[in-house]
């Protein structure tokens, strides 16, 4: 089979990107969430053993490639991959492969549960067609392992602080560990029966866990504990940090909700080529938000 009667653009929907080399593919792995098991990993290595150089390449988005595939070797190399479990990733204008951090389930920082929502974004979205390259990311907390602003969406772990006056022993460690010196004390009472009281920035404050998480007698609790929806994060060529679309979301169901209404509002209103970010400033970020938010709380398309 020649090259040129390959079907280029059936094989990049399935993860196979030709190669500057003629004759030869990448073939692109998915990992939702990064996570594999090592009977994959195994039939990984013995898959790139057997059809490409013995050595694979780890992406950015926490998946595995293995170059210098044949041509003639690509629907051989591809089954034997599924028959371990491996599935092919996804190029092209379409929802890629999702990232995630640890989140909770060993992460002492972690807030959020971010390998069952990258295994349900997985589910409701991978390989969808959109109008150009979508890429969604979920981390943990505001220490943004999986940069969540650098994605087409991205969910965040969040806690809202809440001061707790008598636990509170005045030592001040909450003023000097804020990285966004969100955190004031204040003489006087706040109605808590103090004559000192300590102060969160609201519009400072990034929903982090570093007061509640290093307060050595408890005085920083959590008062509220979600997810921050970030929207229209782009890298590349033209890059775009994503924007706030809702912060402290505290089910997962408004989580689904927003990024189903975020994606149904993309393709109603993106350009062939244009990424969400952009889509988002030629539009408005206010018009494009209450949209977003409308549509997901009336459940239409």
């Amino acid at each position: 089979m020649s090259g040129k009667t390959l079907d280029q653009a059936a094989l990049k929907k399935t993860g196979m990107m030709r190669q500057v080399q003629p004759d030869y593919y990448v073939m692109r792995l998915k990992a939702v969430g990064g996570d594999m098991n090592v009977l994959q990993l195994a039939r990984i290595v013995e898959v790139a053993e057997k059809y490409g150089r013995g050595h694979v390449h780890l992406s950015t988005r926490q998946g595995i490639e293995i170059h210098y595939v044949n041509k003639d070797n690509l629907e051989a190399a591809r089954v034997e991959l599924a028959e371990a479990g491996v599935e092919m990733g996804a190029c092209g204008p379409r929802v890629r492969s999702v990232v995630a951090c640890p989140g909770a389930e060993t992460c002492r920082l972690g807030v959020i549960d971010t390998k069952a929502m990258s295994r349900e974004f997985d589910a409701r979205y991978f390989k969808q067609d959109m109008p150009a390259k979508f890429k969604l990311a979920v981390t943990g907390c505001s220490s943004n392992c999986t940069k969540a602003n650098e994605n087409d969406i991205g969910v965040r772990g969040a806690i809202e602080p809440r001061w707790v006056a008598d636990e509170c022993t005045d030592c001040g460690l909450c003023v000097s560990i804020c990285p966004l010196e969100a955190i004031g004390r204040r003489d006087g009472d706040d109605g808590q029966g103090s004559d000192y009281h300590y102060a969160i920035d609201e519009a400072a404050c990034i929903n982090c866990t570093i007061c509640t998480s290093l307060c050595p007698t408890g005085a920083w609790a959590v008062g509220r504990k979600g997810h921050t929806v970030l929207i229209g994060g782009t890298m590349g060529r033209k890059p775009r940090f994503a924007s706030v679309l809702k912060r402290i979301v505290e089910s997962d169901e408004e989580v689904y909700a927003l990024v189903d209404a975020s994606i149904s509002w993309y393709r109603d209103n993106g350009l062939k080529k244009e990424r969400f970010g952009h889509t988002i400033d030629r539009v408005g970020l206010e018009k494009c938000k209450e949209e977003i938010i409308g549509k997901a709380v009336s459940g239409k398309d």
